[in-house]
């Protein structure tokens, strides 16, 4: 299950991140109000932790616009105002579930998975289609029009979070996030290459899938059918 933090106390991220990852899940940080409806609209989360009070952006203006547009990511908002009346205005907007600050990581945490248990609050599928591909990613399992083949783990989850986008562009921070980690040494170049060995599967199994650059911004999947 991957997590969408939208918090721009970076201490307390810093604080969260190890004890979500230690509870089994992904997690990914958006400290500006102003980035943050861009990563809400990434079809990548399953939920999303967001604070009320933000730069650039109030929290509830923020949801409220992602909710407007079509987002059904579940949200747990988090706030140092604790009176009626701001839990209502929290739940109104769109949230799902509302924390106070200060709170305990454990019932941070339960509160999580309370949610993640809710119907329609789902992992993502094993198994990820585009165009006439499909990824298991158990198996790690390429098949398209042309053949079959099996991806590195690496490989795998690169091609993952481009078919999770659907098509959409995604950013190359976007990427190498989901992929390596917000945290991670590793250097962002690192994406380039597998994004090179992903086009050469890709050339190998499908017919009609290619991965596209979109220069100054990063990568989206494109179908040659959809092509005008």
């Amino acid at each position: 299950m991957r997590i969408l933090m939208i918090e721009d106390d970076r201490e307390l991220c810093e604080a969260c991140a190890p004890q979500l990852r230690a509870a089994g899940f992904e997690a990914d940080f958006c400290h500006d109000g102003g980035e943050a409806l861009y990563y809400l609209r990434q079809p990548i989360y399953d939920l999303c932790i967001l604070d009320r009070m933000l730069p650039g952006s109030d929290g509830l203006a923020l949801l409220a616009a992602a909710r407007a547009e079509g987002v059904r990511t579940p949200v747990l908002m988090l706030t140092a105002m604790g009176r009626v009346g701001d839990r209502v205005d929290g739940l109104d907007a769109g949230a799902d579930d509302y924390l106070t600050k200060p709170f305990d990581m454990r019932e941070l945490l339960a509160r999580v998975r309370a949610l993640a248990r809710r119907p329609g609050t789902l992992a993502a599928p094993d198994l990820l289609c585009y165009g006439d591909l499909s990824l298991d990613r158990g198996s790690l399992a390429l098949r398209g029009g042309k053949g079959a083949c099996v991806l590195s783990k690496k490989e795998a989850e690169v091609l993952a979070a481009l078919l999770q986008g659907g098509g959409r562009t995604l950013s190359r921070a976007l990427l190498f996030g989901r992929v390596w980690g917000a945290d991670t040494e590793v250097e962002e170049a690192s994406l380039d290459s597998y994004i090179h060995f992903v086009r050469r599967r890709l050339a190998a199994v499908s017919e009609r899938v290619r991965v596209a650059t979109v220069r100054g911004v990063g990568y989206r999947l494109e179908d040659a059918r959809d092509a005008p």
